[in-house]
């Protein structure tokens, strides 16, 4: 139940244009909704363990004509994996990028969860939030399935794995960085996101 709650709290924020009743667009998703989303996620059924890559790096023309963009670089994880204990599926994201005026690799990471949205079409989205407060994204599919549309007004990120305090809290939402549409790609694109050995030997198996 907290990890619903968590996803349509976060989902909210992402949304949110100043009105309450915006909440009311969101609600659990169900398990048929569900399981057609991660099938569309993960390019078939995602069985025990399960990943998809994506990434998105904006070339010099793209910068130019978004000329507040923060971010000159980002790629995605999306990950699941059948919990031992309660034998359930589970979601997480792992979130890395590059700024546009600052040197240094970023990330994030945190756990999601699906919830529709009734005025966008019964569109099913994962609520990905990071602990502590620490603010979240939203990640939707294009049509085709072929790339990853991030939604975003606050995460926290650290640089290079690490805590920073100059890093937490700024990669906010601006002009031009509240969504990003970034590219499916081969999951060996997202290794340099998972630093635990046994997790990249089963990313690069997939």
């Amino acid at each position: 139940m907290k990890l619903v709650i968590l996803a349509v709290l976060t989902l909210a924020a992402l949304t949110s244009v100043g009105r309450a009743e915006d909440v009311d667009d969101i609600r659990e998703a169900g398990k048929a909704e569900t399981e057609t989303f991660n099938a569309r996620m993960y390019a078939g059924p995602p069985g025990e363990k399960a990943y998809a890559c994506f990434v998105r790096r904006y070339d010099a023309d793209h910068l130019a004509r978004h000329p507040k963009q923060k971010v000159a670089a980002m790629k995605l994880l999306i990950s699941a994996e059948v919990d031992k204990e309660d034998k359930e599926l589970h979601h997480s994201f792992r979130l890395g990028f590059r700024y546009r005026h600052r040197s240094g690799d970023f990330d994030s990471s945190g756990s999601c969860n699906h919830a529709v949205f009734t005025r966008s079409g019964d569109e099913v989205r994962l609520g990905c939030g990071v602990d502590c407060d620490g603010g979240g994204i939203g990640v939707a599919l294009s049509k085709d399935d072929k790339s990853a549309i991030v939604r975003l007004e606050r995460v926290r990120v650290w640089q290079n794995n690490k805590p920073d305090d100059e890093a937490e809290h700024s990669l906010t939402a601006g002009a031009d960085d509240k969504i990003f549409r970034l590219d499916r790609t081969d999951n060996s694109e997202c290794a340099s996101l998972v630093t635990d050995r046994k997790e990249l030997a089963a990313l690069r198996s997939k």
